[in-house]
C-alpha cells in the first residue's frame, strides 16, 4: 500500500491544507518538521530524504480555482526527479481528450468537471471530491462508474489536515467498486490509520500533515 506525499501549490509556494479552507492555507514550512522552505523543490527533496517515494500527488490550487496556475514551474521542476507525479490542475475531461505527459499523470477531480462522464482517449486518475457528506461536482460522476479509470481517489476535503479518514465512504466504495484501485485521501493521522487502511484493502494513501509533523514517519517504510 503506497504512501503518496501530497503537495498543495498556491501562489508559488507549497501550503499546508486544512479542512479544504483554501483561502486560509499558509506556507507549509511554518508547521513542518520536515522542511524549512515552502519552495517546490525543497519540499520534494525533503519528502525524498524521508523515503524514496515512487509517487507524489500535486494539487495546483490556483489552476483548480481558476486564479492562475503553476504550469511553467511544474514543467521546469518535475522532470528533475525519478518520481511519478500525479497532478490535478483543475482540468475538465471534455477539454483534455488526450491526457498524456512525460513527467506526470493527470488527475481529474469531480469538482472541476462541467460535463457528464465520457470515455477518455488516454488514462487518468479520478478524484471523487467531497466536503463532508457533500459530493463536489456533477452527480453523474459519482453515480455512473462506467467510465471511471482503474485508479480512483476518495478525497474528503473536510478531513484534510488530520481529521481522520472517512471510513464510511471508503468502506462503501470498496464494496461497490471492487474492480477499482481505491486511494484514500484526507485525514490520515498516524501509523494506526495506515494499518487500518491497509486492512480495509485500499490500494494507496495520500498524506501530507502526518509526514510533515512526523506522526506517520516511523510507519512509512512499512506501507510501500
Amino acid at each position: 500500500m503506497p504512501v503518496i506525499p501530497v503537495i498543495d501549490l498556491k501562489q508559488g509556494q507549497v501550503v499546508h491544507a486544512v479542512r479544504g479552507q483554501r483561502e486560509h492555507y499558509q506556507p507549509v514550512a511554518a508547521m513542518s518538521r520536515l522542511c524549512r522552505s515552502s519552495e517546490l523543490r525543497a519540499v520534494i527533496e525533503a519528502f525524498l530524504t524521508l523515503h524514496p517515494f515512487k509517487y507524489m500527488y500535486i494539487a495546483d490550487l490556483d489552476a483548480i480555482t481558476g486564479s492562475g496556475g503553476h504550469a511553467e514551474l511544474l514543467a521546469r521542476v518535475l522532470p528533475e526527479y525519478p518520481v511519478e507525479f500525479w497532478l490535478d490542475q483543475g482540468l475538465c475531461l471534455s477539454r483534455t481528450p488526450r491526457i498524456v505527459c512525460d513527467y506526470y499523470k493527470t488527475v481529474l477531480g469531480t469538482e472541476s468537471q462541467q460535463f457528464a462522464p465520457a470515455p477518455a482517449l488516454s488514462n487518468f486518475i479520478l478524484s471523487l471530491d467531497y466536503n463532508g457528506p457533500e459530493a463536489l461536482g456533477r452527480a453523474d460522476w459519482f453515480s455512473d462508474s462506467r467510465y471511471w479509470p482503474r485508479q480512483v481517489i476518495a478525497m474528503n476535503l473536510s478531513r484534510v489536515g488530520g481529521g481522520g479518514p472517512d471510513w464510511e465512504l471508503l468502506r462503501r466504495l470498496k464494496v461497490e467498486h471492487t474492480d477499482r484501485e481505491l486511494i484514500a485521501a484526507g485525514g490520515v493521522r498516524d501509523d494506526a490509520d495506515l494499518r487500518r487502511l491497509e486492512n480495509l484493502g485500499v490500494w494507496g494513501v495520500l498524506a501530507a500533515t502526518g509526514l510533515h509533523t512526523g506522526s506517520i514517519q516511523s510507519g512509512v517504510g512499512l506501507f510501500l
